[in-house]
């Protein structure tokens, strides 16, 4: 695979993990979407592992196979992306209760990293803490006339904040233990109870 086909392929996969995203955020945004999430419960926590999985691989591929130089930021996400593997990769396998305080922290950071790496990159005319050796304002990929390395990994970030969120929907739903979604509170009777 060429470096321009990868290029293409992981922003595609990008643009993906955008829509995810904002899918996700419309769903737990009211109490009806947080009750449809609560049954893609095991789905969100495997597709936010899928997506922390191939982002680690396409950072790799694009450093060692493509030879582009990571720059500090870049790296600095990396730091943030790689253990997310590990961790959404033993929530698949098991139960984590504490899932969502495992994963936040990293993914949040990455959303705030990789969000300053993207406005960094459209307004380069600004100081910042990165060497002229690997500056952060380069971009070696430039999809769609927007979509960059920093832009992927902001859709990844934001799309496995989103999952993880979804994945511990349950306990949010607003709804009384035992209550089945689409059914009004008001309509049930003492008798018949929730």
């Amino acid at each position: 695979m060429s470096v321009d086909q990868m290029s293409l392929f992981t922003a595609l996969l990008a643009l993906v993990a955008a829509a995810v995203a904002l899918v996700g955020v419309l769903l737990l945004t009211t109490a009806a979407g947080r009750a449809v999430l609560a049954g893609f419960r095991t789905d969100a926590r495997r597709l936010a592992f899928s997506m922390a999985g191939v982002s680690t691989a396409a950072s790799l591929w694009f450093s060692e196979v493509g030879g582009f130089i990571p720059c500090e930021l870049c790296w600095y996400q990396r730091i943030l992306m790689y253990p997310l593997v590990l961790v959404l990769g033993t929530a698949v396998w098991g139960r984590d209760d504490l899932l969502r305080w495992r994963v936040l922290p990293f993914s949040l950071l990455g959303v705030a990293v990789s969000g300053y790496h993207v406005q960094l990159q459209w307004f380069p005319d600004q100081a910042s803490s990165c060497e002229m050796a690997t500056p952060c304002t380069q971009q070696w990929v430039d999809e769609f006339g927007f979509v960059s390395i920093p832009v992927m990994a902001f859709f990844g970030f934001a799309a496995i904040t989103v999952l993880v969120l979804a994945a511990t929907v349950r306990a949010d739903t607003g709804l009384p233990d035992g209550l089945r979604a689409g059914r009004d509170v008001e309509s049930i009777t003492p008798e018949e109870g929730p």
